[in-house]
């Protein structure tokens, strides 16, 4: 099991990558009054079929060549259902896929959101060939980061992996969590 959500939502877009997928969508919102912590990814991948959905979501399966199982998603539907919340992939083949994960935020078992800002950083900085569009949502409050929108700035050429664009983006997504949640430990 991974330690944190985080983590879980980098395997899962790292799959949304090796799906071929030009546009990732990530949110995670956070809603105390509801007591409920739920996350989407949704991407324009390669998609799959009821079948490899069902196969998906079992810890024996995997597409890879270089292990034989695939604990990713299964590991995330363990994760929320231990808390008493929701898992939910839709797929279809060339359309794409959707994962949703709701976990009950006040739960025991429940893990930390973990470092969000340095995975959705390292998403954008070592994927340059995929869209990201970043949701993070706290009560009422939110802030959102799209990639498209950067590139219209920077320009085609500029890579974000360059340090000072690499930097503001670390930046940006930290002082937006921090204004948005008021630096909440979830």
């Amino acid at each position: 099991m991974m330690p944190e959500i985080a983590m879980h939502i980098l395997d899962v877009a790292e799959n949304s990558v090796r799906a071929k997928a030009g546009l990732i969508e990530i949110t995670v919102s956070v809603r105390p009054k509801e007591d409920k912590l739920a996350v989407v990814i949704r991407d324009n991948g390669c998609g799959m079929d009821k079948e490899q959905v069902q196969q998906v979501q079992d810890p024996f399966f995997t597409t890879r060549k270089t292990r034989k199982v695939g604990l990713g998603v299964p590991f995330l539907k363990q994760a929320a259902e231990s808390t008493g919340g929701i898992f939910r992939i839709d797929s279809e083949k060339g359309k794409g896929t959707t994962v949703e994960a709701v976990f009950t935020l006040s739960h025991i078992d429940r893990m930390p959101l973990g470092d969000i800002t340095s995975t959705i950083h390292t998403l954008i900085v070592f994927n340059e060939a995929v869209e990201f569009v970043y949701t993070y949502q706290y009560e009422d409050k939110q802030f959102r980061l799209d990639t498209r929108e950067m590139r219209e700035i920077i320009g085609d050429g500029v890579s974000f992996a360059e340090k000072e664009i690499s930097e503001f983006i670390k930046e940006f997504l930290a002082v937006n969590k921090e204004e948005t949640d008021g630096g909440a430990n979830i």
